[in-house]
């Protein structure tokens, strides 16, 4: 027969026992009414029956306790109110007293605070509820007692989670992505660990054909999961692509809206005091009659042609007195004076240092273009003077230490003048007069 409170639910004509899914519920009821004795009432109430059952099970040693301990363990607590809840716990079945007085957990009590304890173990960046039912699978697993139900709550947590990161990324909100990509990270384990049981169960040549069609399909959602990550890096190229930079500040707009975000309400409503009109600012108010007037004006062409014509402004002399930028070249001749008079041959860095990482540097590049010789350069100029000059460059394959001068460490070389006989060598051939 249909229960009083579950026929004010069914439709007319229908009986409990005609509904199978209610069979498995209603089979339970111990374990039902555990919960609903934790979590009916007030907020407070509830905190404090799920406080005083957790902190009894919490004491594996010595799991039975007198009326007097727990008095002593719940000091904070006012003592009626603790009674009034030791009651509540034990009338329900969460509770369990002894012939000597002394309480305990029951097992349906036990059940429930493991159960609690579970779910709470799990950080704020975690989905706990991914997390739960992969530990659940692993320990249904253990014990060989996996079923279809309980993969198929994992399976509709995977679709759950590719939908939001699917809407993550269609809404091109940077921050949405940013938070979707931390979670996606954060659950990375549960995830790895979900791979490690499908692959188990598949390599069951015996597994029921219901767990393995739905472990293959789980295996699909974690796959695309997988890929998701590319998703959120591509779609972030693009918002990068578009963001814009406030002049040559450094700060993009990424930045001011993170800033904003940042801010309370009340904050942003003080910025924008002032900033906005009651009502908009109307630049021209005209009644009927004077936009009739102007439609007809325009209708006979008189307004265009009383429009005078415009032209382009008279051309303007440039300034003549305007100095062009000339190239700053006195380290290029100063350096060009040194190799000149350059007695013998020296190592490359006592030739290139001095005044710090930037002049060296530049000195070694002039004698870089050196070592091209002279036909590489122009004939004109302080550049075609230096590359003419009677000075040979050898540089080496390897690093001699500096330690000086900004400089850490050189290439290894030589620079030295250029002797007579390598001179006339280059030298281009004369023409010789017959006898």
């Amino acid at each position: 027969m249909t229960e009083p409170f579950l026929s004010d639910f069914l439709a007319p004509g229908v009986d409990a026992d005609e509904v199978p899914e209610l069979a498995t519920l209603t089979s339970a009821r111990p374990l039902l009414e555990a919960f609903i004795t934790l979590f009916r009432g007030t907020e407070a109430e509830v905190l404090m029956r799920l406080l005083v059952l957790r902190e009894i099970g919490r004491e594996a040693d010595a799991p039975r306790w007198s009326p007097e301990a727990l008095r002593a363990r719940f000091t904070y607590l006012d003592p009626v109110k603790l009674e009034t809840v030791l009651k509540r716990l034990r009338d329900n079945g969460l509770l369990a007293i002894g012939e000597d007085g002394h309480y305990a957990l029951s097992d349906v009590g036990r059940n429930a605070v493991a159960a609690i304890a579970m779910l709470l173990r799990f950080g704020e960046e975690e989905d706990a509820e991914l997390g739960f039912l992969t530990a659940q699978l692993a320990g249904l697993q253990a014990v060989g007692s996996i079923t279809p139900e309980a993969l198929g709550h994992l399976l509709s947590k995977l679709n759950d989670l590719s939908w939001h990161f699917e809407e993550s990324i269609a809404s091109g909100s940077e921050f949405r992505i940013l938070d979707a990509r931390r979670r996606l990270s954060a659950n990375g384990r549960w995830l790895a660990r979900g791979t490690d049981i499908l692959n188990t169960l598949l390599a069951d040549p015996e597994v029921d054909f219901d767990i393995a069609r739905i472990a293959q399909r789980i295996g699909l959602a974690q796959s695309r999961l997988a890929r998701v990550d590319a998703s959120f890096q591509r779609a972030l190229n693009k918002i990068e692509a578009q963001r814009v930079t406030l002049g040559g500040s450094g700060i993009s707009s990424s930045d001011v809206a993170a800033w904003l975000r940042s801010l309370d309400a009340s904050v942003i409503a003080g910025l924008a005091l002032d900033s906005f009109a009651a009502v908009p600012e109307l630049a021209l108010l005209a009644g009927g009659h004077e936009l009739l007037d102007r439609a007809e004006a325009m209708l006979e062409g008189e307004a265009l042609a009383a429009e005078s014509p415009v032209g382009l402004p008279p051309p303007d002399a440039a300034a003549s007195d305007v100095a062009l930028q000339a190239e700053d070249l006195r380290l290029l001749e100063h350096f060009t004076q040194r190799l000149t008079a350059l007695p013998a041959p020296q190592p490359l860095h006592q030739v290139v240092a001095g005044g710090g990482f930037a002049p060296a540097s530049y000195r070694l590049s002039l004698l870089a273009l050196l070592a091209d010789g002279a036909e590489a350069g122009p004939e004109d100029g302080p550049v075609g003077s230096l590359m003419r000059l009677p000075v040979e460059v050898d540089f080496g394959d390897s690093l001699t230490p500096v330690g000086a001068d900004e400089i850490a460490a050189m290439t290894l070389g030589e620079v030295r003048p250029r002797t007579p006989a390598a001179a006339a060598s280059l030298a281009p051939l004369q023409p010789q007069a017959a006898g």
